[in-house]
């Protein structure tokens, strides 16, 4: 049995139920069911593909997408989703690092994807709708496909799921998720939200990402939910979902809660229909989580990675306001921990490294051992991530091991310093990365964007830590920028952070020693 079992079974529960609303269509589970068998056996006769083989995505949110991972599933392959934000050439790598022996693609990255052709020989184009020259059509194929069933046999060990890490600190790495990962990270889900078939989800963030994919969208397939797709998020259109569609559940990262925050609806907006909007791949600032837990809406964070599937830890609705700030306690089908260098389980309030293990863990790093061996080791999966617990076992995130700042020997965590700016109003947003330094190893360099209509200074972004963190902490300098770059799930790029201050100068730095 397979996870495209999902979808049949809740087709004989509920066949006319609407499965899916998108773009003004409501797909009941009967014709989801049937678009994803149907895909199957296109797969298998049109483009011979079969258990193990890698299909890519390239394109927005969307059923197909859906239905192409549940056939996969059907069939033992694994479905490679394809970030439409990266460059061709980025997207040329995955799709060679991972062997992808066919490419479905959306009509608006045929061009990109184009580009990529002579590089993929053994790659098979099928562009999802229209015509194009030398372009399989999808449609085509999918009317020339029998209805023949068939049975392939795949098990919870067979992976149905390839998604690549984002990429903040280099070269992306496929995780590879098996079907023990969706099923229990789903159970994962369920249990965090108290998801049934009664809930209508809105899935507005990249499904190319797990986050979009498996932190409400699939599970609510397992729970015989309702789902509202959006090709993309887009401010006006979630405005528009929540007064009209009335969804129950819906995730947004910090960057899309900024967005609806400063949207001219937010006043006026009724948030009666939502028992929970679930946030998290970063640092939630507590100014975002106070301004929705204000209007009655609970916020519950997840915590987790694209290795994890993702949900390893997380917040339940009761305790959105009364476990603000944390990210909760192990997942149902989850173990996690804190440990220092030597893997010693540290304490309360001690900072080390996140570890996670359970049935949702990658089964590996496609075609990576050395990374592989480097992440799994005794049967956890090794974060990177540095968190701690508090006294009544409640997990919180600090930062990124990589992010960690080593000056003059004292670990010095840029997240602390990242809320002093977040809570000043004449900064819009700020993050606080390393720089090498001579004396000291490295120092804390605070690169800030100024809000609208405001002019702060260096002297006036440095006293906002007088008093309030130990004096080594402060930032020996500050870089004022336009913008800073985030990945699609809203995550500053520290690395390209680093790369820039490497190349402009900072302004002279504080004196003293950092102890």
């Amino acid at each position: 049995m397979d996870v495209s079992h999902w979808v049949e079974r809740w087709a004989d529960f509920q066949p006319d139920k609407t499965a899916i609303r998108f773009e003004g269509q409501d797909i009941s589970y009967a014709a989801l069911d049937a678009r994803l068998r149907r895909t199957a056996v296109l797969m298998r006769e049109a483009l011979g593909v079969g258990r193990g083989d890698r299909v890519a995505f390239l394109g927005f949110n969307s059923p197909d997408m859906l239905a192409l991972l549940f056939a996969c599933a059907r069939l033992g392959a694994m479905l490679v989703p394809l970030n439409w934000r990266l460059a061709p050439p980025e997207n040329l790598y995955i799709l060679q690092h991972s062997g992808a022996k066919a490419l479905f693609c959306e009509p608006e990255f045929v061009e990109g994807a184009e580009s990529n052709r002579g590089a993929l020989p053994g790659c098979r184009h099928v562009r999802m709708t229209g015509e194009g020259e030398d372009w399989e059509s999808f449609e085509a194929l999918y009317a020339a496909a029998s209805d023949d069933a068939f049975d392939a046999r795949t098990g919870p060990d067979t992976p149905p799921l390839i998604v690549y890490t984002s990429g903040t600190t280099g070269r992306p790495k496929g995780a590879v998720l098996d079907q023990n990962a969706l099923m229990f990270n789903a159970i994962n889900s369920i249990a965090m939200h108290d998801m049934t078939s009664r809930d209508l989800v809105l899935t507005n963030l990249p499904m190319f990402h797990v986050g979009g994919l498996n932190i409400q969208t699939t599970p609510a397939l397992h729970a015989g939910a309702e789902i509202i797709v959006h090709r993309r998020f887009d401010a006006d259109a979630t405005v528009r979902a929540i007064r009209e569609e009335r969804p129950s559940l819906m995730i947004l990262v910090p960057a899309q809660m900024a967005a609806l925050t400063d949207h001219p609806a937010w006043d006026d907006l009724d948030f009666g229909s939502l028992r929970a909007i679930n946030t998290g791949s970063t640092t939630v600032p507590m100014s975002l989580l106070d301004a929705w837990l204000g209007r009655g809406v609970p916020v519950i964070q997840v915590y987790g990675s694209t290795e994890t599937a993702p949900i390893a830890i997380h917040q339940r609705i009761p305790g959105a306001w009364t476990t603000r700030g944390s990210t909760g306690r192990a997942a149902l089908h989850c173990d996690a921990k804190i440990v220092d260098d030597a893997g010693r389980e540290l304490g309360p309030e001690e900072k080390g490294e996140i570890l996670v293990r359970g049935p949702s863990v990658m089964k590996e790093y496609w075609n990576d051992s050395d990374a592989t061996a480097d992440a799994l080791r005794d049967g956890w999966f090794h974060t990177g991530d540095i968190g701690h617990v508090d006294a009544d076992g409640l997990f919180y995130v600090d930062d990124r091991v990589k992010d960690v700042i080593i000056s003059g020997s004292e670990n010095i965590y840029p997240a602390e310093l990242e809320m002093v700016l977040d809570e000043c109003a004449d900064i819009a947003e700020a993050a606080v990365v390393g720089r090498p330094d001579e004396k000291w190893g490295e120092v804390p360099i605070a690169v800030v964007v100024a809000a609208a209509g405001s002019d702060p200074t260096r002297a006036s972004v440095i006293d906002l830590f007088q008093g309030r963190i130990a004096r080594y902490k402060h930032p020996r300098g500050v870089v004022f920028v336009e913008s800073l770059p985030r990945n699609v799930m809203g995550k500053v790029l520290k690395f390209e952070l680093r790369k820039m201050l490497s190349r402009e100068a900072v302004g002279p730095t504080m004196d003293g020693a950092p102890c």
